[in-house]
């Protein structure tokens, strides 16, 4: 850092001081990230040794899945999508910068976001168009964005793959947490409908975080019945429910009435 830049960041504490939104400390650069290098550089990448091949779902060993490498899920057809890749865990400091990003109106994070999302999705795929997972209108206006798009956006600009808003929340579905897996496919169950004609197209569908996957699979199905060829979703974290996390994390959301996409 140079001498020009630390008189500059020495005159942004003085003037604008202000903590880490994840860890707290004090924050020591100009940044329109209210996040320390040290917690944004702390959301690693999810690793397991066995991933289903389809839904890329960690667990703990290979007994559920079947000699193919597909989860019980896949194997039933009950995920609308063909593909799914992910970045991180739901969890520490990508869970906090997500509800900052989500609910916190930090905007920012979408290029940090873009980079990891980069990193998670193997650069030799092609797609035809980039879909962001809709928000009913009524979630947005309150929002006043919609998270997916602009996580869509960074990835459309680095794919140099159009984006599009083709798919629509038809009805304001109930918050998922709390709702067991079947209740959560029932609940958004014909939430979305498609806007245009799909066929034949490789789809990336882009959302920020994946727990059980209904949302998803609704949307995809969406998409397929618009004549969408394959479906791949790209989402930013997932739920591990190889630990209590997946648990802790629905109850928290649950009693904050907040954890809905």
């Amino acid at each position: 850092m140079s001498v020009v830049e630390r008189a500059l960041c020495g005159l942004f504490e003085l003037v604008f001081p202000d903590d880490c939104r994840v860890c707290g400390e004090p924050l020591h650069e100009i940044s329109r990230i209210p996040v320390c290098r040290r917690c944004l550089k702390d959301a690693a990448p999810l690793v397991a040794d066995y991933f289903c091949v389809s839904c890329r779902t960690p667990f703990l060993n290979r007994f559920p899945l079947d000699e193919s490498g597909q989860c019980a899920l896949c194997r039933l057809g009950l995920n609308g999508f063909d593909a799914v890749y992910s970045y991180g865990s739901y969890e520490g400091s990508l869970r906090k910068m997500i509800h900052l990003f989500k609910y916190g109106g930090v905007q920012p994070l979408a290029r940090v976001f873009g980079n990891f999302l980069a990193a998670a999705l193997p650069r030799e795929l092609r797609f035809d168009l980039i879909v962001p997972m809709p928000l009913h209108w009524t979630r947005r206006w309150r929002r006043r964005y919609n998270q997916a798009a602009l996580l869509a956006r960074e990835v459309s600009k680095r794919w140099n793959v159009p984006l599009r808003n083709v798919v629509k929340r038809r009805r304001a579905t109930t918050p998922q947490a709390g709702l067991s897996n079947a209740q959560r496919r029932e609940n958004v169950s014909g939430a979305f409908r498609a806007t245009r004609k799909l066929t034949g197209l490789h789809v990336l569908l882009v959302d920020d975080v994946l727990t059980t996957g209904a949302s998803a699979s609704a949307c995809a199905r969406a998409l397929k019945r618009a004549g969408a060829r394959f479906v791949t979703v790209l989402a930013l974290a997932r739920t591990d429910r190889r630990t209590g996390i997946f648990y802790a994390a629905e109850a928290a959301s649950a009693s904050a009435g907040s954890f809905s996409s």
